[in-house]
Parts: C-alpha cells; structure tokens; sequence
C-alpha cells in the first residue's frame, strides 16, 4: 500500500514497518483521534477465503476484549475493497527476537521480567478462552523503557488453520510449535504454555532448541526429541529456572502447567536460595499401556493320549485296518481337544473382558485445582469421596496433593475417590530471638527455608555472639520461604585502632571489616588519580579507637568522569507499616513501632549484592537515590521493609524517571 493514502477515509498510511507471512505492516496516522496507529494488512491471496475472512472478523472483534497493559490494544477493526485491516496500538521499539540479538546474554532476573510480562498477557487471554497459537518472539514487542507487550490475538487464532498451508509462515512459527500442534492435533492453552517455554528457552540461551532445513523436520524434532538441556549450554543457569523450561516443554500436554498463572508463580522463585538444591525436572511418562497382540500357542493332546491306541494288543491280519482307525481317531481326539480349548479360552477372555469393562483406570488429578479435579474423575466415571487438607510447601492452595486409590489404580466405576487438597504453605510465627545465641538461631531459621542476614553491633551488656535485634516483629506470622530477616548481634566490648583503608580495593576493605566485625558503607566520586574501586577517604579517619559493630563509611573511586553517562535522582516515598504487636491497621503515621529498612542500589557503582542504604522509620519517609548510568543502559533499586520486599524495579532509566 502507498504512502499517504487514507485508509476507509481515516487511517493515512505512512510507511511501511514489515511484512510477515500473513500480512503487511504499516505505520499510519489516526486523521480523527490526532495518534500514530499500527495498521495491519491481510495478504491479498486471503481475501478470496470467506471462511478466513469470516473467523478473521470474529476473532479480532474478540481480541479487542483483552484490555491489558501487556497486551497491545486493539483499536478497530474493518474491511475496504475486500482487505480485512486491523487497527493497533504503535508501539516504539523492537521485537523480542530481535532483542534477544542485540542484548544476549540478558541477566537472568530480566528474563523473568519480561517472561513475567508475558505471561500476564496470557492469562488474561485464556481467563477470556483465547488461545493465540502462535506465540513467538516475533510477536512480543518491546518498548524503548522495556515495557513488553504481546500482538496478534485474534489474527494468530483466525488464521491457525490456513497457516498449516503456508510454507513460509509454517517456517516462522514452527520453532515454537507444540508437538500436539505439530502431529495435527488441536491447539489449547498448553500449547500456547509450550510455546512460552521455548521462548523462555530462547532468552536463556540466544537459540531456539529445534532447528532445522525445512519446517516438516523442525516439527518432527518438536514431537520426537527431548529438549535440550539449557544447562549445559549455560551451567550457570539454576536447575531451578531450567525445570520451569523443562515442565512448560514436556511433551505431554498434561505434564505442563495446568495454567499461564502456575508458570509465572514457579518462575517468579526460581532463583531463590531456597530452591538452590532443586532436582532436575522429570516428566511423568508419555508411554500409554498399549494393547498387546501375543500369538496362540499350538494346543496339543496329552503324550499318553497320542499312545492310547498303540498300547492296544491287534491281531497279526488287522494290523493295517487297525492302524487307519486309531489315525483317524487319533486325528478326531485332537480336532475335538482343540475346539473345547479354544471355547474354554473365550470363555475366560469374555469373563476378563466383562470384569475389565466395569474397571476403570484412576487417572493422575496430582496438581489440579479441585474442579479439574472433580471434571477428570467424572470424565473417568469416577465419583469424589472425602476431601481433606492439607499444608503443603510444594502444591499450590486448594490444589490436589494426592488421591486415594493413587493414579492407575484400577477400581470399579462409580467408585469413591478421595482427594487430598494443600492449604498452602503453613505460616511459621515468628519468635523473639533477642538475647539467645545467633549461630544457634541462624541454623534453625535457615533449615526452615528463612534468609538470615547478619548485622554488628558493639554492646558494652550482651556478651559476643548474642542478638541483640531483629527486624521481624515477634509473633508475626509468615512464610519461612519469602522471608528475609536480619538480626544485629552483639559483637562485646572489644575495642580496636581503625587501619587506614585508603588506597585499598573495594575486596581488600570489605575482607578487613568482615575479619574485625565491623559495617562498612561505601560511597563513590570520580576522581582522575586513583584508580576505580579504590578507596580515596574514610570515616572515622585511620587510627580512630572504635568499637567492634561500627560503622565505616569509605569513599571509593570511581575512575575518570566518562562524558556519555546520565545521571540523574530518583524520589522514593517508602510507607511506614506498623508492627502487628501495637496496632492492628497499616496507617502511615499514627501508629507505634519502627521498620528497618534496606535499600538496594543497580548502577554503575552499585550491584544487588550489598546493601547501599540501611535506615529505621518511624513513619512514611521520602528519600533521594542517584543514579549514574551509561547512556541507554537500565539501573534499579529494590526496597526491603521488615523483611519483606516491598519495591522492586529493573527498568530504571533517565528517561522513565
């Protein structure tokens, strides 16, 4: 289509922004709402399909429904000359395809970020029964501050049929296809799962785990082959986030996560210390126990029967005459023997046959929520019994831990099936460790799945080794799992003469003070003599008397000004929550008690890994954080108030802020 030429007397084409296997791409001008819109154009060679033609409408009306931040919007949809058109949100930026190309290797919590994202789009799609199909990178767009958004519900739906005869189209998606989809069967919200799981593939390792010269071979590979390990292309990445490729991959659609919602849920802690040790992992198996034919034996007579008429004395003159008799009842006796075996067989086989037919087969309802649940045993003519609870660390609330009879039990139909559901994850209260032994405290909370973080303090009362606080409040209750807790223990009354740390690296200082228990904070200025990361000042200055559980604040370099980094300050207001001990609500600034706050810094200066900021507030406090980074790089901060995190962002840029 032309530049400028105004499409259904609204839409001024611009230009051009792509073309795909099923349609063109243009970059048009909204003449009545004053806005940039996408305008998508079917091929020419669809327009003479009614039934494509018909569905196309009928499924992008439906896409208009999804109304999500993560989804691009669908503004109109219309029909001029025999072309169908859809009209978009334009989103500035890249696909992720292409984002892969130019940023690979992505950190990994930004791949959850963006799989996060996704999947937020996914579930609301299904939650409305839209399935799209044809999920790939080339359909999830990425703006200039990292917003990710998901295109083509609707068309990917409408022309899921039609696609399966463009060869060309088949070789842009077949990457991504599911193996049901790929044998012929019909596509579900697993298989949309499956195709998450290779995009997931995909941002871990820069390649697609299928490849192939043809499409037809890459589908093959996608139905027969394991998937490759991500691991052993990257043996940095956590068992944890490859199980979550793993099980959104398995083959058997039933092996997947029963929704978009499961996935994000096992993704979000997939690099947590707590499920460092995880297994890898292993799918139940896809083998059905199949039907056997097994070849029949030849029934034969008894020895002794074949002998019977060979034992009988015969007179010399019979001999002949006697001989053709006992054959041809020799040959009768066995013909005879051979129908009363064969009529005995399918007596037995029919009486098996009968029993097995009021025999069904428990099926595997472990994982599902209680309605599926209740949905497959009906469907095995099966009836629900007793339905327990049960806490459970593993199975998600209301989800079933196991059945009893257990899966592939055979049982008569109508028979009762208890269910055992998870009540989620018991809640641990939390005790007032003050004043017991740190190592002692650290050790249990840590084997119940808590964080535990260390913090000094000198105490001229409490002997060394002891709490002395912690910022958990007594008797709250939480998830040892989500929980990070820090207590400050008592390092005693030791006293000692302060090294001069200046010209020291950032490693050297930081083992001084971990080796003489005391807290060192670091800040940072640029400087043109020393050299990056290493020390220029110090507070308390060199040789300063102090007390073991100090704090030291030390001031690195932070090398040469460079000319291209933006710097710029990003305003926080962190919310005051009262303890559940003194008040029962969350208000900002009448309640009593104090949080302790750590604040975590992402620049070029600062990583995640150390604490930039510690503070106590004793009501909602405003804060300044600078940020120095390199011109289109992104920064973040993270926000944890008593423990729990309370913000989280890894998009910081000038821009967005």
């Amino acid at each position: 289509m032309r530049s400028n030429y105004v499409l259904n007397g609204r839409y001024r084409i611009l230009h051009s922004l792509g073309e795909g296997g099923m349609a063109n791409v243009y970059l048009a001008h909204d003449l009545i709402l004053d806005r940039d819109v996408a305008v998508k154009l079917l091929h020419l060679d669809l327009r003479d399909d009614p039934k494509i033609n018909k569905r196309f409408q009928r499924e992008a009306m439906a896409a208009t429904e999804l109304v999500n931040d993560n989804i691009v919007s669908v503004y109109d949809v219309g029909e001029e000359h025999g072309l169908n058109y859809l009209v978009m949100e334009y989103v500035a930026g890249t696909d992720l395809k292409q984002y892969i190309k130019n940023h690979f290797p992505i950190p990994y919590q930004e791949v959850i970020n963006i799989m996060q994202q996704v999947l937020s789009a996914v579930k609301l799609a299904h939650e409305h029964d839209i399935i799209h199909r044809d999920l790939k990178p080339q359909n999830i767009l990425i703006d200039q501050s990292g917003h990710v958004k998901i295109t083509d519900f609707g068309i990917a739906v409408a022309l899921s049929e039609h696609s399966l005869t463009q060869t060309n189209t088949v070789l842009g998606s077949v990457h991504y296809l599911s193996p049901e989809q790929a044998n012929g069967g019909m596509a579900t919200k697993q298989s949309d799962i499956y195709s998450l799981g290779i995009i997931l593939y995909e941002l871990l390792t820069g390649q697609v785990p299928f490849d192939g010269e043809t499409a037809v071979s890459i589908a093959i590979k996608q139905y027969q082959e394991e998937m490759p390990s991500v691991r052993e292309i990257d043996p940095r990445v956590p068992q944890a986030l490859e199980n979550v490729v793993l099980k959104a991959t398995a083959k058997v659609p039933a092996n997947r996560y029963e929704s978009a919602e499961d996935m994000a849920d096992d993704l979000k802690t997939s690099l947590s210390e707590a499920r460092s040790n995880e297994p890898k992992f292993v799918p139940k198996s896809s083998d059905l126990e199949k039907t056997k034919v097994l070849s029949l034996t030849d029934l034969q007579t008894d020895d002794a029967l074949k002998q019977l008429d060979d034992d009988t004395p015969v007179a010399e003159g019979n001999q002949k005459k006697k001989q053709k008799f006992s054959k041809k009842r020799h040959r009768r006796r066995n013909i005879i023997m051979i129908v009363l075996a064969i009529i005995a067989f399918l007596l037995i086989g029919l009486g098996v046959w009968g029993s097995s037919q009021n025999q069904v087969a428990v099926p595997d309802v472990t994982g599902l929520s209680q309605v599926s649940a209740t949905r497959k045993l009906e469907a095995a003519n099966l009836d629900v019994g007793n339905v327990t609870r049960k806490s459970s660390s593993t199975v998600k609330k209301n989800h079933v831990i196991r059945s009893t009879p257990r899966y592939g039990i055979k049982v008569k139909k109508n028979h009762k099936v208890n269910l055992v559901l998870s009540s989620g994850v018991k809640r641990f209260t939390f005790q007032d460790y003050t004043g017991l032994s740190y190592k002692t405290v650290a050790t249990e909370l840590r084997n119940r799945g808590f964080t535990v973080i260390k913090q000094n303090r000198a105490s001229n009362d409490q002997p060394a080794g002891e709490i002395l606080a912690q910022d958990v409040a007594s008797g709250k209750k939480v998830l040892p799992k989500e929980t990070t807790v820090t207590f400050t223990v008592s390092t005693g009354k030791q006293e000692l003469t302060l090294d001069n740390l200046v010209g020291n690296t950032k490693k050297e200082i930081t083992a001084y003070a971990s080796e003489h228990s005391i807290n060192v904070y670091f800040s940072y200025e640029y400087s043109d003599d020393i050299d990056k990361d290493v020390a220029i000042k110090q507070d308390p200055a060199a040789g300063s008397v102090i007390k073991q559980g100090s704090n030291v604040r030390v001031t690195l370099s932070r090398g040469k000004k460079p000319e291209n980094n933006d710097q710029f300050n990003v305003n926080l207001s962190i919310p005051f929550k009262a303890n559940s001990t003194s008040s029962s609500s969350d208000s900002d600034d009448d309640d009593d008690g104090e949080n302790i706050v750590y604040i975590y810094l992402k620049d070029i200066n600062h990583n995640f890994d150390s604490v930039y900021r510690q503070m106590t507030i004793t009501k909602t406090t405003n804060i300044t954080l600078p940020f120095t980074l390199k011109q289109g790089a992104t920064g973040g901060y993270k926000v944890v108030r008593d423990g729990q995190t309370i913000m989280n962002n890894t998009s910081v840029t000038k821009d967005n802020h």
